[in-house]
């Protein structure tokens, strides 16, 4: 039975081989890991993701399933979860940058978008000027009604 939980700093490490071990950056990852979800099977990480919080608005990122349970749907819980999470703690609109997954994510409702909607200071983020190159698709998704947006 796999299990969504918060991640919890004795986590960290499992997580950074996870992500390490399928060439997703680490760079802005201390930002992330307060609102950072886990899928825990047999108390094995399978999966994890977390949220860079700005304001109103949030950066998911480090989405990562290990090989051995993609198709099982843990990776649309883990999404699902996030979003609640974000919900959860005053975030209306989440952001992410792909170069692999921009066919996945349109299915929960992510749209392109320029990078230039973004707000300012996650634009200043790890994520944006050193994890992902310019080629990398932004993607938006509104989850509640946004003030000013």
């Amino acid at each position: 039975m796999i299990e969504i939980r918060r991640a919890e700093d004795y986590d960290r490490s499992a997580i950074e081989r996870l992500l390490s071990s399928n060439d997703l950056p680490l760079d802005g990852l201390d930002r992330a890991l307060p609102l950072a979800l886990i899928a825990v099977d047999g108390g094995k990480l399978v999966a994890c993701g977390a949220i860079e919080p700005y304001g109103i608005s949030g950066l998911l990122r480090s989405i990562c399933v290990q090989a051995e349970s993609r198709g099982t749907g843990v990776g649309y819980r883990l999404v699902e979860a996030l979003e609640k999470l974000a919900l959860d703690s005053g975030i209306g609109e989440l952001f992410l940058l792909t170069e692999t997954a921009g066919a996945w994510f349109p299915r929960f409702g992510y749209e392109p978008a320029e990078r230039s909607v973004a707000p300012a200071a996650m634009g200043d983020s790890a994520e944006f000027t050193i994890a992902c190159p310019v080629s990398a698709l932004l993607l938006r998704k509104s989850l509640a009604r946004v003030p000013g947006r």
